[in-house]
């Protein structure tokens, strides 16, 4: 019988909440999706795992066996995934590098062009994450090391080493009534429409909408985006505002302004890896060659963990 690794996961992230709408949050996929994924399993497996009741889902007795040896059956096909994928790649002498949108654009050219001076014979190959894929590729072992903004789903399973820092800005209509101050309070944005991502990526959405820092009643989505173009569109025409970080008021784009906000805490960049890549001195050389460039360069302000 081949059942596909998703929906074992899914089934774990359930086992584990004891409720649909927690796991469905935690997985970043719509309720209904779940339920319906977690129904697939059942039949291919011909048990029922779960009791449904509005108590939440309690693990019948098949399913208290399947949650006890999945984690190390998973864990184990996972060491073997990253493993392969990560030998094929240092075998052609690929260093295979994730990076969300705007945490480090700017230092890439440069950070690549210092590694380079000790491993001149070493390509590295960019994987770009989408408003979707807030890991750039680590969760599917698809990159060795990446540039990520903190927090982002997952990130307690990885190494990390926090670069830098830099101020959450909000971004408003051109004709906006903040739009013309310098200076904006959090609280005043509370009861603002927002330009979410969508659903299934949870919490990553609610903290680029501020729920970090405030009650989760208070969020109201004007527009859903699902790239950058969608988000600029969203905004110069009005359906809400959306946090960003401060590097990105360097874009322009028409009807739309960049407003710095006071109240509410930064966002984070760091270099982050899997054990996998953990004893590879390649990966750690470039490692260095971030903390060097990136840390160094923000200075007094730029925060590191090792």
């Amino acid at each position: 019988m081949d059942i596909d690794t998703r929906l074992l996961r899914y089934f774990l992230a359930v086992a584990d909440a004891e409720n649909l709408p927690r796991a469905a949050q935690r997985l970043h996929v719509a309720q209904p999706a779940l339920a319906t994924q977690i129904k697939q399993l059942e039949q291919q497996l011909g048990v029922e795992l779960f009791i449904r009741s509005r108590a939440g889902w309690t693990l019948t007795a098949a399913g208290k066996v399947l949650a006890e040896q999945l984690p190390a059956l998973l864990a184990s096909w996972d060491r073997i995934l990253r493993n392969t994928k990560s030998d094929s790649s240092r075998a052609s002498r690929v260093l295979r590098l994730g990076c969300v949108n705007s945490a480090a654009d700017s230092h890439i050219p440069e950070i690549i062009r210092v590694f380079h001076r000790l491993h001149p014979d070493w390509q590295v190959d960019l994987h770009q994450g989408g408003w979707t894929d807030p890991t750039a590729g680590l969760d599917e072992g698809d990159v060795d090391v990446a540039l990520l903004r903190l927090p982002f789903p997952g990130q307690d399973q990885y190494h990390l080493r926090e670069l830098f820092a830099e101020p959450r800005w909000i971004a408003l209509p051109e004709d906006h009534p903040l739009a013309d101050r310098h200076d904006i309070a959090f609280r005043e944005l509370w009861d603002e429409p927002y330009v979410a991502s969508p659903a299934e990526t949870g919490w990553w959405r609610d903290y680029w909408m501020g729920l970090d820092s405030r009650p989760a009643d208070t969020a109201i989505i004007g527009a859903i985006a699902r790239n950058t173009d969608e988000w600029l569109r969203a905004i110069a025409n009005g359906f809400g505002v959306s946090f960003t970080p401060a590097s990105t008021s360097r874009t322009e784009y028409p009807g739309v302004v960049f407003r710095p906000v006071h109240g509410i805490g930064p966002t984070r960049v760091a270099v982050v890896w899997p054990d996998a890549s953990e004893a590879d001195p390649v990966v750690r050389y470039f490692i260095r060659c971030c903390s060097d460039i990136m840390g160094g360069q923000h200075g007094a302000d730029g925060r590191r963990t090792s």
